[in-house]
């Protein structure tokens, strides 16, 4: 089984789980632009961590035998924060990096005005520079949200087909799919959506356009869920090929649309080999490995 991770914050886990995602058949993932869980304060706080989405990240992925990309955005809870809206003239240098497949995340927060231009001004990047996006839908008042976020990418003129709609649920798909955005739904273990409910879902809207993933960040989560989910739709009646369809070939599908997805194995990663002795800017995940 091969599983490609479509929105994963991999800043945020350990080395521990690239190895088990490894073994669970993870193979590629998608990592967007996050908030730190505390307020920036400066643009160049930004600047730091996109570089490291860029290099470090993608290096130390490789290193257990996955594919790193990321994305890139201001997301919408620092949108509302004027101390980072200077990010944005930073952006298109960034959006034109190697291994960057899409603007994001960006969207709705608490849907003020200032989240608003952030949005607008992002969809229209992300169709300037020719990257799809990956959308945000807010935890609070999801539905009004979506339908909002809906009205707002239908108005930017960007093409539905670019654009994913994350964090869906049970009352917010009907509305994506007809819309004809890509659907997201982040499977997790207390909140949001879980693999069981992301079943029946699949089964009354089918595999099209259909996006699974783990979100696992700094809270509680579970990078494995996306395999979890595989399980769970294999248990259902699905068939290898299905599964495929939804952990693989629809993920790459979407971000392949940046021309930039690096999907081939990484050139001499054996597992459960000592790691090549290499380093990333004087820095090494060597440590604490058998050598």
């Amino acid at each position: 089984m091969r599983i490609f991770d479509p929105h994963i914050h991999m800043s945020a886990r350990t080395t521990d789980d690239y190895v088990a995602m490894y073994e669970s058949g993870v193979r590629a993932v998608v990592e967007p632009s996050f908030w730190l869980g505390q307020p920036r304060t400066s643009v160049g706080s930004f600047v730091d961590y996109f570089d490291g989405l860029i290099g470090w990240e993608r290096f130390r992925a490789a290193q257990y035998g996955i594919r790193h990309h990321c994305t890139i955005g201001l997301n919408p809870k620092e949108a509302n924060d004027p101390r980072c809206r200077e990010v944005l003239a930073v952006l298109p240098r960034y959006l034109a990096k190697d291994g960057v497949v899409a603007v994001g995340e960006l969207g709705y927060d608490s849907m003020t005005p200032e989240e608003d231009e952030v949005f607008v001004a992002q969809l229209d990047l992300a169709r300037d520079v020719g990257l799809p996006a990956v959308v945000h839908t807010p935890h609070r008042d999801k539905a009004a949200g979506t339908t909002r976020t809906l009205d707002v990418v239908r108005d930017s003129g960007i093409g539905s087909e670019r654009v994913v709609v994350d964090h869906l649920n049970e009352t917010t798909v009907a509305e994506v799919a007809d819309s004809g955005c890509w659907m997201g739904f982040s499977i997790y273990p207390h909140t949001k959506m879980d693999e069981h409910r992301m079943v029946a879902i699949l089964r009354e809207y089918g595999t099209e356009r259909m996006l699974v993933n783990s979100a696992a960040d700094w809270g509680q989560s579970d990078p494995l869920k996306t395999r979890r989910t595989a399980e769970a739709m294999l248990g259902a009646g699905f068939t290898e090929h299905d599964v495929d369809v939804v952990l693989w070939q629809n993920p790459v599908a979407f971000y392949g649309q940046s021309g930039r997805l690096h999907l081939d194995p990484v050139p001499g990663f054996v597992v459960h080999e000592p790691l090549a002795p290499t380093t990333f800017e004087g820095n090494s995940v060597l440590r604490g490995a058998r050598v």
